[in-house]
């Protein structure tokens, strides 16, 4: 079985064993950082996600220099299950190569896809599923701030997808086009006091000379509903090419539906050298609708029900203790 296929059937199999719920109320949006949340944008969500960047390279040893625009982008839908969601991921980058080997340095002008995926995501674990106890206390700040030791087990996805290279691209490795498979696993910890930390172990361009390997950790913290700042590493294995890369930045949540971002990316090293700056937003059509419980009712409405008969029991208590 050649690795796309194999990765299709894996993937249906693991949908056939597991079922959790992914939908929220506000965007949940990958950017600015580069890595993928555990969680999926929930049945019937159309996501747009996608930012301009400015890139600046230098190598000392090949004497070379790289200065350009391009743009990252992805659009993520919720499909059949609260868990699953497809996405189209990719990089666009036009740029001018300036090779300084010669006493007239020469220009290259350069532009393709860094990368095109196509791809699918499903969680197969959430820890947070059905918990009674990590229903948020309507009474208590403090008890919703404190530390849970559950927060230490993380939500975890799986996603297999497939890449799509042109012949002579500038950006990948000699020998590389068509398609190859692409999978990664994603673990996510929501920690309380609005931290997040992600992991992405991810697999790339398998069956190919130059398949690589990446890691990604993003730790998020949110100080109100409305800001949010993050720091990323991102480690490149391959024969091709390897890097560390650091970024930095933040988000503002504009609406429910919409998101703006920014974000610095840089590295360590000078074989080559990396910065950039980008800046993006994420907008979301949601026709998102719960699914009926039992009674008839909806998610949403139970919720209600149940905070007005907790506030009724209080009530209650309050004119028996005034009767004593």
């Amino acid at each position: 079985m050649n690795p796309i296929k194999f990765s299709i059937v894996f993937i249906l199999f693991i949908l056939s064993q597991f079922t959790f719920g992914q939908y929220t109320e506000v965007i949940n949006s990958n950017r600015p950082g580069v890595s993928q949340s555990a969680f999926a944008v929930g049945p019937n969500v159309i996501q747009f996600e996608a930012g301009p960047y400015f890139v600046k390279e230098e190598h000392t040893l090949l004497k070379y220099d790289v200065s350009g625009l391009g743009a990252d982008f992805a659009l993520r839908y919720g499909l059949l299950f609260e868990e699953l969601e497809i996405n189209v991921q990719g990089t666009y980058q036009n740029d001018t190569k300036t090779i300084n080997t010669s006493s007239i340095p020469f220009d290259e002008k350069r532009s393709n896809f860094k990368n095109l995926t196509v791809g699918a995501k499903y969680m197969i674990y959430d820890p947070y599923r059905n918990a009674a106890e990590e229903k948020p206390n309507l009474y208590s700040w403090k008890a919703n701030q404190r530390f849970k030791w559950k927060s230490l087990i993380p939500a975890v996805a799986i996603y297999a997808g497939a890449n799509f290279d042109t012949k002579n691209n500038p950006y990948t490795a000699p020998g590389i086009e068509g398609f190859s498979p692409k999978i990664g696993i994603i673990s996510q910890n929501n920690f309380s006091g609005g931290w997040v930390f992600v992991i992405n172990l991810i697999k790339d361009r398998i069956g190919t000379d130059y398949s690589d390997f990446q890691y990604i950790l993003t730790l998020t913290h949110s100080f109100n509903p409305q800001w949010v700042i993050f720091g990323e590493t991102q480690g490149i294995h391959s024969d091709f090419y390897a890097d560390n890369l650091f970024r930095f930045g933040g988000a503002y949540l504009w609406s429910k539906n919409f998101q703006l971002d920014t974000a610095l990316t840089f590295n360590t090293k000078d074989t080559p050298s990396v910065f950039g700056v980008n800046f993006g937003m994420s907008y979301r059509l949601d026709f998102h609708q719960d699914k009926e419980i039992d009674n008839g009712n909806s998610a949403k409405d139970e919720l209600r029900s149940q905070e007005r008969k907790i506030q009724n029991e209080k009530e209650i208590e309050k004119k028996k203790k005034g009767n004593l």
